[in-house]
């Protein structure tokens, strides 16, 4: 059977806003980011997908993204393997504070995990996830730096040039086929009718 999964990133958070390094920390979803997370609901109803199974990362900015894409509606398990990257003792503190992409090991001498183990668990959790599940359209929600790095473990297979810029909210949409993930559309919102609609 052929699945999609829509890979999606929570919604704009207090430490979006403040520009501060958020991996396993956690912050709260700000008004825009509720607002983001309402269109991208609207998105699945403008496509007529009916979502069969949801699964979100622990951290509660992701929990509250589906809840509001879904209306509360559809019953949704968290899962660990689908968190942020850990940043260590860097959590919480300026983005000024990052090192040059790629981050690589960076992070592990302070706590954190290297971008291997951000790629093999996110790569494991999410295949997983797909093999087990009885649905053909599936939710997750995860993270920015987590989603970026299972969409490169499965680069061979993307049908488009690149990833482009990652919004909050943003979906990326596979195609599980063959026990392979083929990556077919970046969704990428518009939000500029927050103002208006506040």
């Amino acid at each position: 059977m052929v699945k999609k999964l829509y890979l999606m990133r929570h919604g704009q958070t207090l430490f979006n806003r403040r520009h501060r390094i958020q991996g396993w920390c956690d912050a709260p979803l700000t008004d825009l980011g509720i607002y983001q997370a309402r269109v991208a609901g609207r998105y699945f109803k403008n496509q007529g997908i009916e979502l069969d199974e949801a699964y979100s990362s622990t951290s509660e900015r992701a929990c509250d993204t589906l809840e509001l894409v879904t209306d509360g509606k559809l019953p949704y398990q968290r899962v660990k393997g689908l968190k942020e990257w850990n940043f260590g003792t860097f959590e919480g503190e300026s983005e000024d504070l990052n090192p040059p992409l790629p981050y690589k090991d960076f992070f592990v001498t302070y706590g954190g995990e290297s971008q291997e183990q951000v790629q093999k668990r996110l790569a494991t959790t999410i295949f997983e996830l797909m093999k087990d599940s009885q649905g053909k359209e599936i939710l997750m929600v995860s993270h920015g730096g987590a989603i970026a790095n299972f969409a490169r473990a499965w680069q061979q297979n993307w049908e488009l040039d690149s990833l482009g810029h990652m919004t909050n909210c943003s979906i990326l949409v596979f195609r599980f086929e063959n026990d392979e993930f083929y990556l077919e559309e970046v969704v990428n919102h518009d939000f500029s009718a927050w103002e208006e609609e506040r």
